[in-house]
This record gives C-alpha cells, sequence and structure tokens, in this order.
C-alpha cells in the first residue's frame, strides 16, 4: 500500500497546467504530466520544489472534494464548524503528504492514452507510468472531475485497479471505528502528522 500511495503522490505533484488551456481532460492530463517533467528538471532545491509543487496541486487538485469523499458517512454526523475544522487540517495533510515525498523522485515518464467520458462531471484519462528498473510498467486512471468545463480537477487516481481516494476513506473509517465513531480521532491523527 506504501508504494501505491508514493506513486500517487508523485503523480499528484506534477498538477499544473492552467485551466484556461485545457480543452479536454486528456489534454488536462498531458499537460500535467508534461510540466511535471520540467518542474523536476529543474535546478533548484527539493524545499523549492515542494513549495511550488504544493502551489499549483492547489490549483488543479480537487483537495476539498477529496476530502469530504474521504470522511464518507461521518461528515453527516459532525457539526459544520467541525467539518471547516476538518477540511483546513485535511488540506495541510493533503499537501505535506505528497510534499514530503518529492526527494525520492526525479522524472517521472508518463505516458497518456486515452479518455472515457463516465458522464457530463467525470472523465476517465487512461495512462501508463513507464517502466525503469526501478520498477515496472504500471497502468494510472485518473479521475478528471468536469462539472465545470473550463476547470477540471483531479479527484481520484485509480492505480492497476485500485482507487486511493477510496483506499483513503477505508483507512479514516477505520481510524474513527476504532475510536467508536469519534471523529475527533481522526482530526488528532492528521494534526499530529501535520505537527511532526
Amino acid at each position: 500500500m506504501k508504494i501505491l500511495k508514493k506513486i500517487f503522490f508523485v503523480i499528484l505533484i506534477s498538477s499544473y497546467i492552467s485551466p484556461s488551456n485545457a480543452k479536454n481532460p486528456i489534454d488536462f492530463i498531458s499537460g500535467i504530466t508534461d510540466t511535471a517533467s520540467n518542474i523536476l528538471k529543474e535546478s533548484i532545491s527539493i524545499q523549492e520544489k515542494a513549495d511550488k509543487l504544493i502551489i499549483l496541486a492547489e490549483k488543479t487538485v480537487d483537495i476539498d472534494g477529496i476530502g469530504l469523499y474521504s470522511l464518507g458517512k461521518h461528515r453527516k454526523s459532525i457539526s459544520d464548524q467541525k467539518l471547516e475544522s476538518y477540511k483546513v487540517i485535511f488540506r495541510n495533510y493533503f499537501l505535506k503528504s505528497f510534499s514530503s515525498r518529492l526527494s525520492q523522485y526525479s522524472d517521472p515518464k508518463i505516458n497518456v492514452i486515452s479518455q472515457n467520458v463516465v458522464s457530463e462531471k467525470y472523465t476517465i484519462v487512461s495512462s501508463v507510468l513507464v517502466e525503469t528498473e526501478d520498477r515496472p510498467e504500471i497502468k494510472i486512471d485518473w479521475r478528471v472531475y468536469t462539472k465545470n468545463p473550463d476547470k477540471p480537477l483531479i479527484r481520484d487516481l485509480i492505480i492497476e485497479g485500485l482507487s486511493l481516494a477510496r483506499t483513503q476513506k477505508e483507512e479514516f473509517n477505520s481510524v474513527i471505528q476504532g475510536a467508536d465513531g469519534n471523529v475527533d480521532a481522526l482530526l488528532t491523527n492528521l494534526e499530529n502528522f501535520n505537527n511532526k
């Protein structure tokens, strides 16, 4: 599971393309992967790359949407105030999680292959993480939210058939259920990670 999460986050660090230039989801993802290669080749420090890519990820990844999905059914059982607190904590958790993995990667090569328009709101873009000496070829499907066609957003990655958003949702639910349904346990875990 850890290796899948690492792949997930290295792909997300590539998340930048000007929404106004994205004609359709496949162009959006192609632009993301091309930009990733250029950013990771820059002669700047890991921290500078992290800072730059965090800003870019905030523009192209639906962090709030992923966060709410990850909270699952528990979002209906907490107050509006606590939900807003969760959104802030989750955003910090999400951005720190992927930026902390930057040093493990240099130039991921991703070939975008095709797209499948599921509905007006979602398109699945298929791609392949090219094989290297250190890893096999990996199939990656990007779930792109297209309710606003002028501003597509990444909602999920499906790596070799495994939805990472769903996996995270299951992990969050496990933490909450282990605390007898107390969402505060999840918030504490996320905050502890953010404060490390």
